[in-house]
């Protein structure tokens, strides 16, 4: 069933056949999109044909300055970069940019040597490769926010969490392996809406999954599909494998946005009876569950010029779903309405209501390290910019007299510290 449910998504909707009148390929924006998945199709078939055509230049996707991008210069400044994977300001679309789009690929192919994980589970370098290639290959380019790039940003995030000493005491390689694997592949095949367009629009992964966790159940299985596919971890015994896949399920299920305060509570509980136990390995699971959660909504914790660049990706994205919404006569989702919803508002309500709450448990549980304080302040600066803007925005539309702002009482709301 994996290679069923492991098909792009606008893709099989379209074989299905339930509700004609929307066509994925809409949210692409590009006239290539429908060759493009036509194309993926067909590579999809086999792992070779899928490992041959992972260059972007093979795909038809010609990169802009492409010619400057073979300049060993470039090569140079990505190693640069790569030894200082660790940083919090590390910048990701810089990356992105230096290796040619590849920075998923680039940043795991690191990671798993620096953590001894090639070594330690005897992985095969051509055989890791193509997996990566993989995962990858099966994020889409053409949203603006969940492609491979947030992937990598979210997996570079994990490896910063990863190497916080109450954490790193007692990670075993297995589970750092599954923590950057879930990582990098924690939103693939991503279609770009949520899950309450999938079920509105009776999409067919929202019947297979009964409507619960319906993305992230995708993202676990078209993993599965994917590692079983490439056959990296084949020389292993099978109850090893079948254990890495359910662990794998559990952290990326895990990122679930409507689980939030289930695994907040959690914490909250572990944290003031200090009853974690880290050498148990439940406990070290649900920590890197925790973790996950946290790389996936770092945003707001970056240093403003990457936070803001992720915030007007994110938005960017609702604004698509609101648009697709709105075209097909659907009622807009929440924050999906450019008209309504702004940015600023937007942002602060997440980090006011999400954000804070989580990291400020994480911070309570690494015992306020330097990385920890430093992501806290930038949270807290970031948010005083967002107001500032929000503020400007609600000044102006009070002088304009013009619709479609944050109200008053929006702003009201929005401004209170109190968490749900």
């Amino acid at each position: 069933g994996d290679a069923r449910v492991r098909g792009q998504t606008g893709v099989v909707s379209e074989r299905r056949g339930s509700y004609p009148f929307i066509d994925f390929r809409l949210l692409n924006n590009t006239t290539l999109s429908g060759e493009i998945g036509t194309k993926k199709k067909v590579k999809r078939l086999l792992s070779f044909q899928r490992y041959f055509h992972a260059s972007r230049l093979l795909r038809g996707i010609v990169p802009q300055a492409s010619l400057y991008l073979l300049d060993e210069d470039y090569l140079g400044q990505a190693r640069h970069m790569l030894s200082k994977v660790g940083m919090w300001d590390f910048d990701i679309f810089l990356f992105d940019r230096l290796t040619n789009g590849n920075s998923l690929v680039t940043l795991l192919c690191h990671l798993f040597n620096v953590h001894g994980l090639i070594h330690h589970f005897q992985l095969d370098m051509v055989t890791l490769h193509r997996f990566f290639v993989m995962v990858q290959e099966d994020y889409h380019s053409q949203n603006p926010y969940h492609n491979a790039v947030h992937a990598a940003d979210v997996t570079q995030a994990m490896h910063c969490y990863l190497r916080e000493p109450k954490l790193a005491n007692f990670l075993t390689p297995s589970d750092i392996m599954l923590g950057l694997i879930a990582a990098a592949a924690h939103d693939v095949d991503h279609p770009g809406v949520n899950q309450p367009f999938l079920i509105k629009t009776k999409h067919h992964l929202a019947s297979l999954y009964q409507n619960v966790s319906v993305l992230e159940n995708h993202h676990w299985r078209s993993t599965i599909g994917m590692l079983r596919e490439s056959r990296l971890l084949a020389h292993l015994p099978k109850e090893v494998t079948q254990d890495i896949e359910q662990q794998l399920g559990s952290l990326i299920l895990a990122t679930d946005i409507n689980r939030q305060n289930e695994f907040l509570i959690r914490l909250k509980s572990h944290l003031d009876n200090q009853d974690l136990r880290l050498e148990d390995a439940q406990d070290r699971h649900f920590m890197l569950q925790i973790a996950l959660k946290c790389a996936d909504i770092c945003n707001p914790c970056r240093v403003w010029d990457l936070s803001k660049q992720w915030s007007e990706r994110v938005c960017e994205e609702f604004y698509r779903q609101g648009d697709l919404e709105q075209k097909f006569e659907l009622e807009i989702s929440p924050l999906c309405n450019q008209q309504k919803d702004t940015i600023p508002s937007i942002q602060i309500g997440f980090m006011t209501y999400i954000v804070e709450p989580l990291f400020e448990r994480w911070a309570q549980f690494t015992g306020n390290t330097p990385l920890s304080e430093n992501m806290l302040n930038h949270l807290r600066r970031n948010k005083a910019k967002w107001r500032s803007l929000l503020h400007k925005q609600h000044s102006s539309s009070r002088s304009n007299d013009h619709s479609g702002q944050v109200t008053s009482s929006q702003e009201q709301t929005l401004n209170e510290e109190e968490t749900p």
